[in-house]
């Protein structure tokens, strides 16, 4: 005789469905108050437990576990052998598992392997990126398993850099998604607007609109707002071209940043990694030629100067530049202000926006300033718009247009 047994899951709203659609092995879904979230998590890893698999959810706090604690456990109540609320524990008649856990000690799940985690209020995690490393990513090793990162934003912290990975063509295991409490179709419009009413305007963009808002300890400031220039692929005959280029090979990235200075703005970015140096010459000289810059600033050191010898020695009209930590805060100091008045226009591109917001100062015992990018993240594209924006504003009128 056969039993059949039913399990009762909120149906996902549109844009639930569609992160599940397009999920990828690192999902980081980052959402307005009330957008479903909590749902969207039980739903994944329930699914999981279903199919006969080992799934983890992680909260901030054991109080925060709570909630989500009996809601999964009255879930999955009809085909449950076993549940161990001490030990927030599930075991299902398919041999699947669920194991709930605090992240106010992260090394209490060390040991333990999972075909899919859940990351609760992945904002409020202290030290979101220690725990991912250190514990929670080696969880998903034995069974190539996947991880759910959901979140209302606190600022540019880890979950805020997961986000970016996300959306960051080069980390194609990392997905993305922003969506504003007003994506949820159970929420009445007349909500939301009595949130935007009554709420400081920071406060509705965070918690409501889910955007991460610029941290006023950064370099850069009004970094969004400078978003608004459109891209190109070639140049324009009637305008005159600069590019700025940092190089990489393996671990961080090699970036040309293409800029227009009549309007000083930027209007092309390549970026990639693992690209032989050779291949990386012939791509710049292909973008030259599609753009016939008047000047290419490119850093120099390493191997910054062979390859600047051998495109000089194509007659490519480029000039070195060489980083040092006086240099490289002349240039930046250069750049800071143009976003802060507006003089300089970016394109809408999340790798861009993301490193400059993140874009750190430090102030050495010496008293001396030293610029960086936040442990763990890149600042490529900061460091090749900068020296975009040297040689528009510095170099540029000292250049004859180049003769290719």
């Amino acid at each position: 005789m056969t039993v059949t047994y039913q399990i009762h899951l909120p149906e996902l709203h549109a844009a639930q469905q569609q992160i599940v659609d397009n999920a990828s092995r690192y999902n980081v879904v980052n959402c307005g108050r009330r957008f479903g979230k909590n749902v969207l998590g039980e739903d994944r890893l329930i699914e999981t437990a279903i199919f006969g698999k080992p799934a983890g959810w992680f909260s901030p706090t054991y109080k925060m576990l709570a909630e989500s604690w009996r809601s999964v456990r009255d879930t999955v109540r009809p085909i449950t052998t076993r549940a161990n609320a001490s030990e927030h524990r599930i075991e299902l008649m398919t041999g699947g598992t669920v194991e709930m856990w605090s992240l106010d000690n992260p090394d209490a799940a060390r040991g333990r392997k999972y075909a899919r985690i859940v990351i609760d209020e992945a904002a409020m995690v202290p030290d979101l990126m220690a725990a991912w490393n250190a514990v929670l990513s080696p969880t998903l090793m034995d069974l190539h398993g996947d991880a759910w990162f959901a979140s209302t934003p606190r600022g540019r912290n880890g979950f805020w850099q997961m986000w970016q990975w996300g959306q960051d063509a080069q980390r194609p295991e990392w997905m993305s998604w922003r969506f504003p409490t007003s994506a949820n179709p159970f929420i009445a419009a007349g909500e939301i607007e009595v949130q935007r009413r009554e709420r400081p305007e920071r406060i509705f963009a965070q918690e409501i609109m889910a955007e991460f808002l610029d941290d006023a300890g950064g370099v850069f400031r009004r970094v969004r707002e400078a978003a608004t220039a459109e891209t190109r692929d070639s140049g324009s005959p009637s305008e005159q071209y600069v590019i700025g280029v940092d190089w990489a090979k393996y671990q961080d990235f090699t970036v040309f940043v293409v800029g227009e200075l009549r309007h000083k703005q930027i209007v092309h970015v390549d970026r990639f990694n693992q690209i032989d140096y050779r291949v990386q010459r012939q791509r710049l000289m292909a973008l030259a030629e599609r753009f016939r810059p008047t000047v290419i600033l490119a850093e120099s050191n390493s191997i910054g100067e062979p390859n600047i010898e051998d495109l000089q020695a194509a007659r490519l009209p480029v000039r070195g530049f060489t980083t040092t930590n006086e240099t490289k805060a002349q240039v930046i100091e250069d750049l800071t202000p143009a976003f802060e008045s507006g003089s300089v226009r970016i394109p809408n591109d999340e790798t861009l926006i993301g490193e400059l917001q993140a874009y750190e100062m430090e102030r050495l015992p010496s008293g001396r300033i030293r610029y960086n990018a936040p442990a763990g993240m890149h600042d490529d594209t900061v460091i090749a718009t900068a020296l975009c924006w040297h040689a528009m504003t510095r170099l540029s009128q000292r250049i004859r247009v180049y003769d290719y």
